[in-house]
């Protein structure tokens, strides 16, 4: 067995590290703050973006994951130096990089999201990702570092909480069979790609040079509308129809003013204002993950909510 560093341990890093340790390597989670140890994971605390730190910390390791991210509203003046160090520690130690990325990249587009598309997004957010990605490719071509990016739509599923949306806003109320809320057109196509199956594509792709030096879209179901995702889990969860509310964007624009997340929104809009969909066929033809079966999604999020809902009060 290998050993591995996942650097984060939001909902994406901790299904990535959880499942390293279940196959049996050795997993180090590299943190702000740090954890207590748990089986199979050692925690350490550091700052990412010291380079020389996290070096050290991933000598000896045959992949690096970059799960982490700094916080939305600092993206900007945070994620070069970051990324930065990412690289940094990948050309020193010789691990394979495999970083998560996300669709901001590509900007509005008319049609499914497919991996050859350009990176022509003007937004900050978008561009910053392209950024990243974009020094990173160089830097491979360049032979200098091994690295692939797996790009996944909105995380879904158990262990998604705050930052999800079909997440905190959406399934306490739903449980109680009460209206939820949305950004957006809820009645609009969007992908949402199932957490577990993110840590499965991380993971398989961290193994296979084949995978290298380009951008993978994480296995993921037909795109539904929030308006038809809530449905299924209100069915899954026995509450009976559950009204779904597109939130309206003054009320937004006025949320902006207090919030810094929801000011940051305003440039991720037309992803929820028209269709958002996602091919992933391309990963599908080189690799063997596929996507967890929609009724399974659908029943272990159900599961997890209610398990943490009850566990929390």
């Amino acid at each position: 067995m290998n050993s591995h560093v996942v650097i984060g341990f939001g909902p994406a890093g901790a299904a990535t590290a959880r499942l390293l340790a279940e196959q049996g390597h050795t997993v180090k989670v590299v943190t702000t703050t740090g954890r207590s140890p748990e089986p199979g994971i050692e925690h350490v605390a550091l700052d990412a973006k010291d380079s020389g730190r996290l070096t050290e910390a991933v000598r000896g390791a045959a992949a690096i994951y970059s799960c982490a991210a700094p916080p939305y509203h600092r993206w900007a003046g945070e994620w070069p130096a970051l990324a930065s160090s990412l690289c940094a520690a990948a050309e020193e130690s010789g691990a394979a990089l495999v970083m998560l990325g996300n669709l901001y990249g590509y900007g509005p587009v008319d049609g499914p999201l497919t991996e050859d598309l350009p990176l022509a997004a003007t937004g900050t957010k978008g561009r910053v990702r392209a950024a990243v990605w974009e020094q990173a490719r160089n830097l491979h071509q360049q032979g200098r570092i091994r690295v692939v990016e797996v790009r996944a739509s909105d995380f879904f599923g158990p262990g998604v909480a705050d930052g999800g949306h079909l997440a905190a806003r959406v399934m306490p109320p739903l449980l109680r069979g009460k209206p939820v809320s949305t950004l957006g057109d809820p009645d609009a196509p969007h992908s949402w790609t199932y957490l577990p199956d993110v840590a499965r594509a991380l993971v398989e792709v961290a193994g296979d040079e084949r995978a290298w030096g380009r951008a993978w879209h994480v296995p993921t179901e037909p795109a539904l509308s929030v308006r038809e995702m809530v449905g299924l889990l209100a069915a899954e969860a026995g509450t009976g129809p559950v009204a779904v509310r597109g939130i309206p964007p003054l009320v937004l624009g006025l949320g902006g003013l207090f919030s810094p997340l929801l000011r940051e929104l305003k440039e991720i809009r037309y992803q929820f204002d028209r269709p958002f969909t996602v091919d992933s066929s391309a990963y599908e033809a080189a690799f063997a993950v596929r996507a967890t079966p929609l009724d399974q999604q659908v029943k272990a999020t159900v599961d997890w909510w209610r398990e943490r809902l009850t566990t929390t009060g």
